[in-house]
């Protein structure tokens, strides 16, 4: 305001010092429209109340100088109130043409925000990786704005000689826009109030959606990883039940124990009885390292004499004895091991070893994941001795398998699915706060929020097939009910069941059931199928027909191998009838002590 009457006083001086030298050749009277400049450039720039205050100045100056310098003559004044009064209209026509035409520019700048922020949706949502997104978003908002130069970089950045920073903050400081120091104020006022929170709002959404990505992908891997190791057991489980031979198993073991952990070499290896060797029993690409059958003095450094002595799990992370059988393993080029007992009830029978060939130590639970493996070879020396052991080690597989299923599906419910649900609120509250002339924001933002939703209707469906939670609340019937209402074929149930069966019965006839539906619809061409359940004192009866094509043979990688195994080990039978052209029919019987 100071600069504004300092203007004004200058302008008025100076028109005034223009008027008296035109004075001499031109009517003074004719030159009242000079005092107009000012009036103008007040009232554009400095408002109209400045400006209405230059036109009663100017005029009072001019009259003030006419008077002076004229003898006077009839209705002077009166031409001096015309000009005060023309001197006001232009200058609220001033102020008003100069409002309006910052109106239009703010509007075009809104929009130019607009698409702005549109672009840098579609780059930094789209982008697996926000960071490879930056330096794109930086030249747009650079070529946008009009900026000399501009760069986005993650993280904090420490302040730099000749530039500006901005944090981006979010959940800490997200990122860091940085521009040249001398930008004009309105340019650096349109980055701080405008481009600045948009953007921290896109990196916090896109920040999120790479966080419930990463969740998501984490969650399927470990999943996945656990389906296979689930797999190899339930195969392996398979071949100890048929009474293969010892030789045979523990080959098997190594094989999938290697194949699941990721690593080079597996062994299998027995304890003599004289407690000082060890003879390997069964390896996978381990016979270039150690033979098959060769006997091995237990040496100290050694993962072998580790375990016996701990009698528990052990690792060494480089073999640096001097002993025949580290010699042996450096020469071959292994470089750590991790060992797990095989116990034989309280015996110390062997161990089962784990060998990477390179610097980086074998993952922190290889010794929890291998403890399975080197307990089906328990298994196998267990039926060895006696077959009804084996049915106890049958028994302890599907229950390990059951209860990892149920901590799989508690998992992901009380942890992934939740972390999902609290990021999809995060991203609709982001979508509400943006300001009305976000809409494309806004919509980009409404497609992520529903593309996690789908992810999490993904992840609930998955999380039902691990472990019904209907079965454990409500029991077999509404559990089959459920299944029978998602078949795509019709489903006849007669089950009854007067009351709760044991945990294990019930799962393994809600398993049985549902993957006799699934081969009825994906393999059979069947029209219909029939479920009968009934339940005596001590022994629980199920059959389970369809009208299909028939034919169906367990012995060719059916899934009906595995539920023959889980009805075995419960000491129970089943039995299928599948003729070509006839349908198939499944018949179970299952002990139960109530």
């Amino acid at each position: 305001m100071l600069v504004g009457v300092l203007l004004l006083v200058v302008c008025v001086l100076a028109e005034t010092a223009v008027v008296a030298l035109l004075s001499d050749v031109t009517p003074v009277l004719s030159l009242d429209a000079i005092y107009l400049f000012g009036v103008v450039l007040i009232s554009s720039i400095w408002g109209l109340r400045l400006g209405l205050v230059t036109a009663a100045v100017s005029a009072m100056t001019f009259g003030l100088y006419v008077a002076a310098s004229t003898p006077p003559l009839p209705g002077m004044w009166m031409a001096f109130l015309a000009n005060f009064v023309a001197y006001c209209v232009v200058a609220l026509l001033a102020y008003s043409v100069c409002g309006l035409t910052r109106l239009l520019a703010g509007e075009v700048d809104a929009r130019v925000d607009a698409d702005l922020s549109a672009t840098l949706a579609r780059l930094l949502l789209r982008t697996p990786d926000p960071r490879a997104a930056m330096p794109t978003a930086a030249r747009g908002l650079a070529r946008t704005l009009g900026l000399p130069s501009a760069s986005i970089e993650p993280g904090p950045v420490r302040p730099r000689e000749g530039h500006t920073t901005f944090p981006l903050r979010g959940d800490g400081t997200l990122a860091t826009l940085v521009v040249p120091a001398d930008l004009t104020r309105p340019t650096l006022r349109r980055l701080r109030d405008r481009a600045v929170p948009s953007l921290e709002l896109l990196l916090e959404a896109a920040h999120e959606r790479e966080r419930a990505a990463d969740a998501l992908r984490v969650s399927r891997d470990q999943l996945q990883r656990i389906v296979d190791e689930q797999t190899s057991l339930r195969h392996l489980a398979t071949l100890v039940a048929r009474g293969a031979p010892p030789t045979e198993v523990f080959d098997a073991v190594a094989r999938e124990m290697g194949l699941n952990l990721g690593v080079e070499h597996t062994v299998i290896v027995r304890y003599q009885p004289d407690d000082t060797a060890v003879v390997t029993a069964g390896s996978w690409n381990y016979r270039g390292i150690v033979e098959h059958g060769s006997h091995w003095v237990l040496e100290p450094g050694t993962v072998t004499e580790l375990v016996y002595r701990t009698r528990s799990p052990a690792r060494v992370n480089a073999y640096t004895g001097d002993g025949a059988l580290a010699k042996r393993l450096r020469s071959r080029g292994v470089i750590s091991s991790v060992g797990c007992p095989i116990m034989v009830g309280s015996f110390l029978w062997g161990i089962a070893i784990a060998s990477a060939s390179t610097e980086e130590p074998l993952p922190p639970d290889t010794e929890r994941r291998m403890r399975e493996f080197t307990e089906l070879a328990s298994a196998a020396i267990v039926n060895a001795q006696s077959h009804t052991d084996l049915i106890a080690s049958r028994a302890r597989v599907v229950a390990a398998a059951d209860e990892t299923r149920r901590r799989i599906e508690r998992d992901l419910h009380d942890g992934t699915q939740q972390h999902l649900v609290a990021i999809a609120l995060d991203i609709r509250g982001i979508e509400v706060a943006l300001p009305p002339e976000l809409e494309e924001t806004r919509r980009r933002l409404s497609e992520t929020a529903h593309g996690m939703e789908d992810a999490l209707a993904e992840l609930q469906e998955i999380s039902r097939g691990l472990h019904p939670a209907i079965l454990a609340k409500g029991g077999l019937k509404p559990a089959l009910t459920a299944l029978a209402g998602r078949s795509p074929i019709p489903v006849e149930l007669d089950v009854g069941v007067p009351a709760r069966l044991p945990e294990r019965v019930e799962v393994s006839i809600y398993y049985v059931v549902s993957e006799a539906l699934t081969n009825a619809a994906k393999h059979a061409n069947a029209s219909a199928v029939r479920v009968d359940l009934t339940v005596e004192k001590t022994l629980v009866r199920l059959s389970v027909r369809d009208d299909g094509t028939g034919g169906a043979d367990p012995d060719h990688g059916s899934g009906l191998t595995g539920l023959t195994d889980r009805v075995h080990a419960l000491g129970g039978r089943m039995e299928i009838i599948s003729r070509p052209g006839e349908g198939t029919t499944l018949f179970a019987e299952i002990p139960y002590q109530a």
